[in-house]
């Protein structure tokens, strides 16, 4: 498995929310023991999704402080169940926005019904850290799709 939990950005607004969605397929390993005859999307998957669209949206400002990095759950609940194959919306507002860190209340929908909320708190680590070609080809892709747009316009 790939441990890339977001599929596309729909919506961003840079360093204050974000909107993307992400499929977990029935053909992914883990469904096999999470739980026989019963799969569903592990909680720990679901919030980091919301830490990795929230990071995403803090990532975009392209602030000199480095990458958001999760460093608490402050709370999580889990309200319904995820199956395979199901399509989920993540959304993430950012509350609290510091050169040293940051905080986002995140939330999962689908079917037009909340699953799960979190309130996550991140750090920044700089990008030295990364691998000099280290690319974050989700939100790479989302922001050329609108520099594009906006030069259309």
């Amino acid at each position: 498995m790939r441990f890339i939990l977001v599929d596309k950005i729909v919506e961003l607004e840079p360093g204050k929310n974000i909107k993307a969605v992400k499929t977990l397929h029935a053909t992914e390993e883990f469904f096999q023991d999470h739980f026989p005859s019963f799969p569903v999307v592990p909680g720990v998957l679901l919030t980091e999704m919301m830490a990795q669209a929230a990071g995403k949206c803090l990532d975009a400002e392209r602030k000199p402080r480095g990458k958001a990095m999760l460093v608490r759950i402050k709370s999580a609940g889990f309200h319904d169940w995820v199956p395979p194959d199901q399509e989920v919306i993540i959304h993430a507002e950012i509350k609290n926005n510091q050169d040293s860190y940051a905080t986002a209340e995140c939330r999962i929908e689908t079917e037009n019904k909340t699953v799960c909320k979190a309130e996550l708190f991140f750090a920044f680590l700089t990008y030295d850290h990364f691998a000099l070609d280290y690319r974050d080809e989700i939100l790479e892709t989302y922001l050329a799709i609108k520099k594009e747009s906006a030069c259309i316009q």
